[in-house]
């Protein structure tokens, strides 16, 4: 999942940004309104983690306009990035405010980063029809709170860029997502968009998973992640 934190201080922003790379997300960062704009006029993100009291542009206009303006809606019918506003505001006329434009969620500052978590991952789960912190796809079980993986109850142990992709092939199940698309919502704006790191990591992905399985674990039907020629990557939706 791709997020973008809007934060103009530099040292909490970098806190956040971590934290959240460390969980396995990939993270840009804004530090004032329209920087966060123009990113989000040409990004893909899942989630906004996003400050009112901005320079250039206020909070509360960042939101207004991500939900109204047509050159900040998502191509191709993928949903809106969720909204979760990050402020010190913490007045219930305020509250209001920043659901009234459009908000998913208002979290106070100071705050727990376990709380910033729990409610990033709620958020998230929101579009894949999913609740709690468990998913499951077929034989395959994720657990977001742990940073567990397991496949037919055996542990798999993934690294954290694996375990992102994982989740995100497991928030859409049965979709045929490209390599465009998973650079996109996977990995942040540093990565070269000409790399092959999409293919390398689901490739390691894959043996990690059919390495997890007792019988035949190189058999190409026993793979739960396929490859749809000229088209991208599918994660099997057998239940």
């Amino acid at each position: 999942m791709r997020l973008l934190v809007v934060e103009d201080e530099p040292e909490l922003a970098d806190a956040v940004a971590r934290g959240l790379r460390r969980d396995g997300y990939a993270v840009d960062v804004a530090h004032d309104g329209q920087e966060a704009l123009d990113r989000l006029a040409i990004n893909a993100y899942d989630l906004v983690c996003l400050d009112l009291n901005l320079p250039v542009v206020d909070g509360l206009e960042v939101c207004r306009r991500l939900r109204s303006d047509p050159y900040l809606q998502p191509a191709n019918g993928e949903p809106s990035p969720r909204v979760l506003i990050l402020t010190a505001r913490d007045k219930l006329g305020d509250r209001v405010a920043g659901l009234d434009e459009g908000a998913d969620d208002y979290l106070v500052k100071p705050f727990a980063f376990e709380e910033l978590l729990a409610r990033v991952r709620t958020l998230l789960r929101r579009d894949s029809g999913r609740t709690g912190a468990l998913l499951a796809v077929g034989d395959l079980t994720l657990d977001t709170a742990r940073f567990e993986a397991a496949r037919a109850g055996r542990p798999v142990d993934l690294t954290a860029k694996e375990f992102a992709l994982l989740r995100y092939f497991m928030s859409h199940p049965g979709e045929v997502l490209s390599q465009e698309h998973l650079l996109e919502h996977v990995w942040d704006e540093n990565t070269d968009p000409f790399t092959n790191t999409v293919r390398v990591t689901v490739g390691t992905l894959r043996r990690k998973l059919a390495a997890a399985t007792v019988e035949a674990p190189d058999e190409s039907d026993d793979q739960p992640i396929e490859t749809v020629v000229g088209a991208g990557y599918r994660l099997r939706d057998d239940g």
